[in-house]
């Protein structure tokens, strides 16, 4: 059995969480044989270093914020790794180029072309935790771009699909709801439901899921689930 785990938001955002994800992660090794763990970057990361960019260019060209943005997952990959292979997990961590993830398009909002799935299926049948810096790939000029808002569910359930498994996405909320529960005290949480219907509610202003991961999902029949912190199952299912 395998499956492919997103964590993001907050989940990642102190080393403290970072070892409480890999404590949850290597109990988890014991149940699932072969585990791909996709990462954001860590807290505001993204925001500080796009801070800095635009403090020394009011334009900066965006083949360099790609560069630039792409290392916060980077150090979420790396950080994560390390702590597993310090309580006893074989862990690796790789980038969106290392997994060969090509894509297409604009800098800042490209496209999922292909990902080399015979190298991730090597590095699984060794029993290594393969770990992945999502939001990012590699165009064929070899610059790297990355994938848009979002970006790294993209990543999570576009490798749910080449490697035929579930996809489970652990982010600030604990599901889909009705409506925004912060500003509707009538909404509720939505057990499962259809990609459509999702992908329809992400154009029309929910933040759970981008509608480009969604639609990658249904493309790949990939089960989605969305939940809180590390291993909730009480959250929604984004399926057919």
């Amino acid at each position: 059995m395998r499956i492919v785990l997103k964590y993001g938001g907050s989940s990642v955002a102190t080393l403290e969480k970072i070892s409480k994800i890999a404590n949850y992660i290597k109990e988890l090794k014991e149940k699932i044989d072969e585990i791909v763990v996709v990462v954001s970057a860590m807290g505001k990361t993204t925001d500080e270093l796009l801070k800095k960019a635009y403090s020394l260019a009011s334009v900066p060209n965006k083949r360099e914020i790609d560069m630039l943005i792409s290392t916060g997952e980077q150090q979420s990959a790396a950080l994560l790794s390390l702590s597993l292979n310090s309580i006893g997990c074989n862990a690796i961590s790789y980038t969106g180029y290392q997994i060969g993830l090509k894509t297409f398009g604009e800098h800042g909002n490209s496209e999922i072309v292909s990902i080399d799935k015979e190298f991730l299926e090597n590095q699984l049948k060794e029993q290594k935790i393969v770990i992945v810096a999502g939001f990012q790939g590699v165009n064929e000029s070899g610059d790297i771009t990355t994938l848009g808002r979002g970006g790294s569910d993209t990543t999570a359930v576009a490798l749910a699909g080449i490697l035929g498994c579930e996809c489970k996405i652990y982010t600030d909320v604990d599901g889909v709801y009705t409506d925004d529960p912060k500003k509707n005290s009538l909404a509720t949480k939505i057990e499962k439901i259809s990609y459509d219907e999702m992908a329809k509610m992400s154009r029309n202003g929910a933040k759970v899921m981008e509608a480009k991961a969604v639609m990658i999902g249904k493309k790949y029949g990939v089960p989605i689930f969305v939940g809180e912190s590390l291993g909730s199952e009480k959250g929604t299912y984004i399926v057919e």
